[in-house]
């Protein structure tokens, strides 16, 4: 695995090595050593998947509020997606900086994202699935986001959503 910072702290895309033949290619996701190693200490204990139908599809921006804040490591199973981390630490030098890295399940990219950081992506072409692996289980209640096109970060999305929830839709302006 290939790790390249990012230019919002603690914000890390991870490239697979493929080793391929005529059958296809064989590669790995994750090993906590080869992340030790470079610095992560990632040991993730949940999975999840969050499957979408449609381009245009929005979810995000999500964190969890501490101190059940999680570790991310995202990445496209299927399809592509417009994938962002927003910094929502106070103190950190990248404070309400963004990140946006295009996942797809062609490229087998990644990206890490650490505790504090909000995540959310955007479908770019229909049937996307995105897998989550998380350093620690969810802790229901304490979930937060803040609003996909709040004016504080300015994000450029590359197009509007066509669908999103309410709850994302409803987040209110971010407050430092």
């Amino acid at each position: 695995m290939r790790f390249s910072s990012t230019e919002v702290a603690g914000v890390v895309v991870v490239d697979i090595e493929p080793m391929a033949d005529d059958r296809g290619f064989f590669a790995r996701t994750h090993c906590p050593q080869e992340f030790a190693a470079a610095g992560h200490n990632f040991n993730p204990v949940q999975t999840s998947l969050s499957r979408n139908h449609r381009a245009g599809v929005l979810r995000g921006m999500h964190y969890q509020a501490p101190p059940w804040a999680e570790v991310k490591l995202v990445r496209a199973v299927r399809g592509r997606a417009f994938d962002v981390a927003v910094d929502l630490r106070p103190n950190s030098p990248t404070h309400r900086q963004w990140f946006a890295v295009e996942l797809s399940a062609e490229t087998g990219r990644a990206v890490l994202i650490p505790a504090g950081v909000a995540h959310g992506f955007l479908t770019l072409e229909d049937d996307t699935d995105i897998l989550y692996q998380i350093d620690r289980a969810f802790e229901p209640g304490h979930d937060r986001g803040v609003r996909w096109d709040d004016p504080a970060f300015a994000i450029a999305w590359p197009m509007r959503p066509r669908m999103l929830s309410d709850r994302d839709a409803a987040y209110p302006d971010y407050e430092s």
